[in-house]
């Protein structure tokens, strides 16, 4: 069942039980700037904004189905479709359908949405001076405050890379879960910007001259909220690339150790494989000569340091091919 809440600029927040979706427009009379909240959808909303409302098809079809960024107007009133955090336990972005008629600003939504609490506050406290500018200055708001409501995540993705990169670098320690950390924050970064260039993008649309999406006295507000919007999007888009620059030095990092402890394995494996070519023709020599054969020509040889003598002679030998070979330039290094 939908959960409702209505707030206006002269009763404040009016629970869902003093009125029903039918009677909403005769809670909001003479009450000046209202906002309707709607979570969790149904059938009976889809009716309200159908029939008593009497807005566009299209646009009521989006609420309640696969939806993109958008900023469109009617005949009878305006729709905006902004992206924004989720406030479950994981990060993630979930769409805020905004439909603004008169005086009255309507969200509707499948998850809770932090911003919006952060909104109400603000709606509250809003003096008269701000109110008098009209509904659009509503909508600067709710959409301000999805964009601040990301200013304090992104400074604290900024310090989580600090320390990453610190990590990658630091050559006294080796630490557990760097990639994986790397990899986490390229992730949350990439699903911020699922909503700073969402909200990005309606701003940019809202500015349009030839759009006459917002009044002329609200101009100057949405101005400064698509410069903010423009630099959440820079600082995402650094703080992505810093991620993958920390990331790509990480792996190299343990290319390198790899590499090096490979190279460390080959020269080892190479100095065996010497020294058992060296040893198999002094042991060929020492197995013949070691035979108890008559027939054996030690004399001929000089007995056992003629042996000695002939062993040496392809020690030598051997030495020299390898060298002649390359194989023992390691060696000379």
């Amino acid at each position: 069942m939908a959960e409702l809440r209505l707030q206006t600029a002269a009763s404040g927040l009016i629970a869902r039980e003093t009125y029903e979706l039918n009677s909403v427009q005769e809670a909001i009379e003479e009450q000046g700037l209202a906002w309707l909240d709607i979570l969790r959808p149904d059938e009976e909303v889809r009716s309200f904004l159908l029939e008593q409302m009497d807005f566009a098809k299209l646009a009521v079809e989006d609420v309640f189905g696969p939806t993109d960024t958008t900023a469109q107007k009617f005949n009878n009133h305006r729709f905006i479709v902004v992206n924004a955090r989720d406030a479950d336990n994981q990060l993630d972005t979930e769409p805020v359908a905004i439909f603004i008629k008169e005086n009255l600003i309507i969200t509707v939504r499948h998850y809770s949405i932090p911003a919006l609490k952060k909104f109400r506050y603000r709606f509250k406290k809003a003096d008269e001076e701000d109110l008098a500018l009209g509904i659009d200055f509503l909508l600067y708001e709710m959409l301000d405050a999805i964009a601040d409501d990301w200013t304090p995540i992104l400074k604290s993705y900024s310090h989580q890379l600090d320390q990453l990169e610190f990590q990658v670098f630091d050559p006294s320690k080796k630490y557990d879960n760097v990639l994986e950390g790397l990899h986490d924050l390229k992730r949350y970064l990439r699903e911020a910007s699922k909503s700073i260039e969402s909200l990005n993008t309606v701003t940019m649309r809202l500015l349009k001259p030839n759009e006459r999406l917002i009044g002329s006295g609200t101009e100057r507000y949405f101005s400064d909220l698509h410069q903010l919007s423009l630099s959440l999007v820079k600082r995402a888009n650094n703080y992505s690339s810093g991620a993958t620059s920390a990331r790509d030095s990480y792996l190299s990092n343990i290319s390198m150790q790899l590499a090096e402890s490979n190279a460390q394995l080959t020269e080892v494996m190479t100095t065996l494989t010497i020294i058992g070519a060296i040893m198999l023709p002094l042991t060929l020599i020492a197995g013949i000569f070691g035979m108890n054969n008559d027939d054996l020509p030690l004399e001929l040889v000089g007995g056992f340091w003629g042996i000695i003598f002939i062993m040496f002679v392809f020690v030598a030998i051997m030495l020299v091919f390898f060298w002649r070979r390359g194989w023992l330039k390691t060696f000379e290094d």
